[in-house]
């Protein structure tokens, strides 16, 4: 490396040093001088111990560099014990801190600068964070541990195990997308889970909506559903919040099919979105009018992160109902597309969307596209409602199940209109 490229490494380990060393000088502040181990300039020396042990071991033999870490290693370890013995403080983040400013100090030497920035930061982000992240771990409870537990597991253990390819006769079965699904329902019921007790009833049900649409609009009402039996009081809450996540499900239908063929835009555009303004005022209204008075805000209480068991089954039940689609779709054929649509709406409306958004550039006509799209638009809509009845309470099964009617009214009389 030329001049200017090492003078730049060694400033950068210099900043490293200075950035680490401020966030632990500036904690240790109110200690008298000798009193500590290591503080601003210790740490800054021992990011550019590490950039020239780096730029020495270059020279020599890369054992050099080993050899330096090793000394760093147990001269700052000796007097971090002395600090601990006669303050009594058991605490080695300082000791690790040194070891990681020493490895980033030499790592910008010997690697890449951007990433030894980042690192950096995140390190001081950590430490710096100290008090929130001890008063997070402090909240947590064991069922929220075993929860991301499960969820960590099936996703990284268990998924990549999986198959990802059909495996019936009728090519329509995929492990690898049942188990990813059952994955979403889990962790929209955990996110919903997390605001809830992090916002409270009101605001936390809004963002679970809003968040649980973009990925799952049917896991979400199912959670919020079993929510509102659990709390029958807050039945007008919980059910604004599944008609949010539907009307995030309109607008995601729109900008999928639309981003695959523009034309579609249009034809679409009416109908979803006659449907989604109706879905958004009434949810609007019962999020806000939940909000005044004690006896229509209760607290929500929810004792379990996300239920596996329930998952699997919806998982399990989505599989069931796409493979007696894809029968009837053979035994039908191309006349059945209509049809075909509104029986791919009952499990779910992203892959009819995506297929007929690509089947109308050649084959399909835009309106029948449209058409098909809607559809099953407005029959997963029906079948949410269906849920809420089922898996909640009646009070939020009416108010969904009326609110999506009408929707399904405006929006196939915008379509008859405009197209």
């Amino acid at each position: 490396m030329n001049d200017t490229s090492l003078l730049l490494r060694l400033v950068v380990a210099l900043a490293i040093g200075l950035l680490i060393g401020l966030e632990r000088g500036w904690r240790q502040r109110e200690e008298a001088e000798g009193e500590r181990t290591a503080g601003l300039r210790t740490y800054t020396l021992t990011a550019l111990l590490g950039a020239l042990s780096a730029l020495l071991s270059a020279d020599t033999s890369p054992v050099f560099l080993g050899l330096s870490f090793l000394g760093f290693a147990l001269a700052f370890g000796a007097f971090a014990w002395l600090e601990a013995k006669t303050e009594r403080n058991f605490s080695v983040t300082s000791v690790v801190a040194g070891l990681i400013t020493f490895s980033l100090g030499a790592y910008a030497v010997l690697g890449d600068l951007q990433l030894a920035i980042a690192a950096s930061v995140i390190v001081t982000l950590i430490l710096a964070l100290k008090q929130p992240l001890h008063t997070w771990l402090r909240r947590l409870t064991w069922l929220e541990i075993r929860s991301v537990l499960i969820l960590l597991a099936m996703t990284f253990l268990a998924l990549p195990l999986l198959p990802n390819r059909t495996i019936d006769p009728w090519d329509t079965v995929n492990p690898s997308e049942i188990w990813l699904l059952a994955i979403i329902i889990a962790a929209i019921s955990f996110a919903g889970y997390a605001a809830v007790r992090v916002m409270g009833s009101q605001a936390g049900v809004a963002l679970a909506a809003l968040a649980g649409g973009l990925a799952s609009s049917t896991a979400t009402t199912v959670t919020l559903a079993r929510m509102a039996r659990e709390h029958p009081a807050a039945s007008p809450l919980l059910a604004g919040g599944i008609l949010l996540s539907g009307v995030v499900m309109v607008a995601r239908v729109l900008i999928v099919a639309s981003a695959l063929n523009q034309a579609l835009l249009i034809p679409l555009a009416w109908p979803l979105g006659a449907a989604g303004l109706v879905l958004i005022a009434v949810a609007g209204l019962l999020l806000l009018r939940h909000g005044r008075g004690s006896e229509e805000h209760p607290r929500l209480s929810v004792r379990n992160p996300f239920d596996l068991a329930m998952a699997l089954q919806l998982a399990a039940l989505i599989a069931v109902i796409s493979l007696l689609a894809k029968l009837v779709s053979d035994a039908m054929g191309g006349a059945g597309l209509t049809l075909l649509a509104a029986l791919s709406g009952i499990a779910d409306v992203d892959a009819i969307t995506l297929s007929l958004a690509r089947l109308s550039h050649d084959g399909v006509t835009i309106t029948t596209a449209a058409l098909g799209i809607g559809t099953a638009t407005a029959v997963n809509t029906l079948v949410k409602a269906g849920m809420t009845f089922s898996l909640g309470t009646k009070k939020a099964g009416w108010i969904v199940s009326g609110t999506s009617m009408a929707a399904i009214a405006a929006g196939g009389l915008a379509f008859a209109v405009f197209n």
